[in-house]
Order: structure tokens, then C-alpha cells, then sequence
């Protein structure tokens, strides 16, 4: 018989906007301090993340007045404001080590080609497996933006026209990490030699941030089979021959942590 409960959840919202919404249900409300164990199945391959890269999200947005592109030049432009801020975000430097990545992944404003735009918005992502190097991306970047605007105000001084900065929060997602002689992940990775993986761990934004970041042991896998292009139109996945491991995989994890008949820790 197996020792404790084994919950199998289908859940949403790890991606984008989602912001782990899903996850965070279980550990905050319907299973709080409830669960011993969590392994989450995503992706392609044979590896296991246990450490957690943190990310900060926000949509920025630079707003004015606006008016006509002609009649009304002179102003202080929204648009311009915002591509002065992400050439500033993009020479930023970033440490290689603990990992550290940004990036201005959508862009959104204005009304037609004759107009000074009243908005301009950028979706900013920031990412690292420490907490401190994120919070200093994301002061760098807060920076960034700041002295773009007061860049574009002061390109045009006789103007009154003042230009306002607004940040709102898409999704935080936290760090934190775990020894590779933590007891899931040796259970992980003997479960993959039994099935004829050779699994190597990495640091990645998973499901699993929530439970690391909590101290409760967590670890998302690979679920087998082979792929590529992920978040692109591209992306594409095949089962070849030995995607049947995957699965099986996840079974063995489960049955060792609950101790029926499966790799000793």
C-alpha cells in the first residue's frame, strides 16, 4: 500500500498572464501545507529541473496628451519616449553568472500614422535563478525607462506637455533551488537510468518555482520523446521510438516516493 495520498492534476495557468496560477492554487489554498512531495511534467527529453528561475513581468506604458502629427509637433511623443527606453534596456549589461536575462517581448500603441500617440506600452520579461540579480534587473530597468522620459521631455523644452510612466505587475514568479543530493532528485534520477535516460539537472521556470520557493521538495521533468522551437510557430514534438518512457518515468518517481517497488533513495 502506498504511503500518503497521490494527486493527479491537470491544472492551468503556468504560462504568460497565468503567472502559476494553477499551482499557486494548490499550495495556497486547496492543498496548503498538505503536500510532501510535487513533480511537475513538462517539456521534451530526459532532464529534471530543481532549481527555480525567477521572473519579473510588467506592461509599461508612457502616456500624454497627444494630437495631430503636424498641427501638434513639438510635444513630447509617447513612442518615441518608449523606443528611447528599450534601446536603454537593450544595452544593458547582465552577469553570465547567476544567469541573468531580459527581454521587450511585445509592443502596442497608437492610433494611425498621422497621429502623436496618447500611449505607448512595452511587456517587459526579466529572468535569474537569484533573487538578487532579478531585483537588480528590474531597478536597472525601472531605470531605464525613467531616463528615457525624461529624455524625450527634455528634447522638446518649450513644450508643457508632460509625459507619465505607468507600471503594472503581469506576473512575479519566485527563485530558489535544491541540493542534487536532495532525496527527489536522486529517486529522479534513478528512476531515469532504470528507464535508459542519463538525466542531467538544470535550473529553469516551471510549475515547480512554487513549491521550491516554499521549501517543499519539487522538481519538473522532462516527459520524453524529442522537440524544438518552443514558443515559436515552429515548435513541434514527436513520440520516436522511446516516448513511451516518459510517462513511465513519472510513474517510477511516484511509486519510489510513496515506497511501492521502485528505486531506493
Amino acid at each position: 500500500m502506498p504511503r500518503g495520498r497521490v494527486l493527479f492534476v491537470g491544472n492551468v495557468g503556468e504560462e504568460g498572464p497565468g503567472n502559476l496560477r494553477g499551482v499557486r492554487w494548490l499550495f495556497e489554498r486547496e492543498y496548503k501545507n498538505q503536500i510532501t512531495y510535487f513533480i511537475s511534467v513538462d517539456g521534451t527529453g530526459s532532464n529534471i529541473t530543481t532549481r527555480a528561475v525567477g521572473s519579473h513581468r510588467y506592461t509599461v506604458t508612457v502616456s500624454g496628451p497627444g494630437g495631430h502629427s503636424y498641427g501638434d509637433f513639438g510635444m513630447p511623443n509617447p513612442t518615441h519616449a518608449l523606443g528611447r527606453a528599450i534601446a536603454r534596456i537593450g544595452d544593458l549589461q547582465v552577469p553570465r553568472e547567476p544567469r541573468t536575462t531580459f527581454n521587450v517581448g511585445i509592443i502596442r500603441g497608437g492610433t494611425s500614422v498621422n497621429s502623436i500617440a496618447m500611449s505607448a506600452q512595452m511587456d517587459v520579461d526579466m529572468r535569474s535563478e537569484s533573487a538578487s540579480s532579478l531585483a537588480d534587473i528590474d531597478r536597472r530597468i525601472r531605470a531605464a525607462v525613467s531616463a528615457a522620459v525624461d529624455d524625450e521631455q527634455k528634447r522638446w523644452p518649450d513644450s508643457k506637455v508632460k509625459l507619465q510612466i505607468r507600471i503594472d505587475t503581469i506576473g512575479i514568479r519566485p527563485t530558489g533551488g535544491q541540493s542534487d543530493d536532495a532525496p527527489i532528485v536522486k529517486v529522479a534520477m534513478s528512476a531515469g537510468q532504470l528507464v535508459g535516460f542519463a538525466p542531467r539537472t538544470s535550473a529553469s521556470s516551471t510549475d515547480a518555482n512554487v513549491p521550491i520557493s516554499l521549501g517543499v521538495p519539487g522538481i519538473t521533468i522532462d516527459g520524453g520523446g524529442r522537440g524544438d522551437g518552443a514558443h515559436s510557430i515552429g515548435e513541434w514534438y514527436d513520440d520516436g521510438p522511446d516516448g513511451f518512457k516518459g510517462p513511465q518515468w513519472a510513474l517510477l518517481i511516484v511509486a519510489a516516493l510513496v515506497r511501492v517497488g521502485a528505486p531506493a533513495q
